[in-house]
């Protein structure tokens, strides 16, 4: 059996997989079939064990203690079984990188791509494992306490585990593609950067709505049975954009310094 044969196998199985447990939406194992393929031509099985390691956490920390986060799939626009927006906004840009790194061979957009992965995992970590902390969230926009899961709102242990899991990235990169260490701390930094960059822009640009029944806040257009009203941002700017736009911007400015700093 060839190479390309047992990486569409191993990207198949991994997606079904995804669909049984639910941690993936039909049109989600769809679109994580299309990104994986990308990932895995171009960067073979070391670009899947980055994806992998991603996904397998990101699931895993999802269905940990999921009635515990009952409350907050009250609010956010969608829960853990992700759909191919979701999908495409955690791995839509890593696997442009992938393409991009096909046609150039250049490192830069290695990193880009590694940096599209730390920065959706340390966004995952964080909000998954920040959910659980015992003290509420703060948020950057009024320095206030939150309810948890609000966009724009850190923890100190969202805040840590999301530094955990950019590290986590740009470790596996280190020792998959034989990375000098300076490569590493680029791909850490901007990883976490783009958490960072998904916080402001969920704090101050991205849409919340008000259901007109119940009176709460939250991210979905419809609740209660209802169209909730859009209370203050863009309603372009929902979390899926959110999370694309982070990373992206993350994965661009990474590749940026390295045009003019390392290479």
């Amino acid at each position: 059996m060839s190479n390309d044969l047992i990486l569409i196998f191993i990207i198949l199985a991994a997606s079904i997989g995804g669909y049984k447990l639910k941690v993936l939406s039909f049109s989600g194992s769809i679109c994580a079939v299309v990104v994986g393929i990308s990932i895995g031509y171009n960067f073979g099985y070391e670009g899947l064990l980055i994806l992998g390691l991603f996904f397998l956490s990101s699931s895993i920390l999802s269905l940990y203690k999921k009635q515990k986060k009952a409350a907050i799939e009250e609010i956010v626009q969608k829960g853990s079984n992700r759909d191919w927006q979701q999908v495409a906004a955690n791995g839509g840009a890593a696997a442009a990188a992938s393409l991009l790194y096909f046609q150039t061979a250049d490192e830069a957009w290695l990193l880009a791509f590694l940096i599209c992965i730390a920065s959706a995992n340390s966004d995952t970590w964080s909000s998954e494992i920040g959910s659980l902390s015992k003290q509420a969230p703060i948020s950057i926009r009024t320095f206030k306490q939150a309810q948890a899961g609000t966009s724009g709102a850190v923890s100190v242990m969202g805040t840590l585990a999301g530094i955990a899991g950019s590290f986590v990235i740009g470790f596996a990169g280190l020792h998959l593609f034989d990375l000098e260490l300076a490569a590493f701390w680029l791909v850490f930094l901007f990883g976490f950067i783009g958490n960072l960059l998904d916080t402001v822009m969920g704090a101050y640009f991205q849409a919340v709505y008000v259901c007109t029944i119940c009176g709460k806040q939250m991210e979905k257009t419809v609740h209660c049975q209802t169209k909730t009203s859009l209370q203050k941002g863009s309603a372009f700017l929902n979390n899926d954009s959110v999370n694309f736009l982070s990373g992206f911007i993350a994965a661009l400015l990474g590749f940026i310094y390295f045009q003019f700093t390392i290479s």
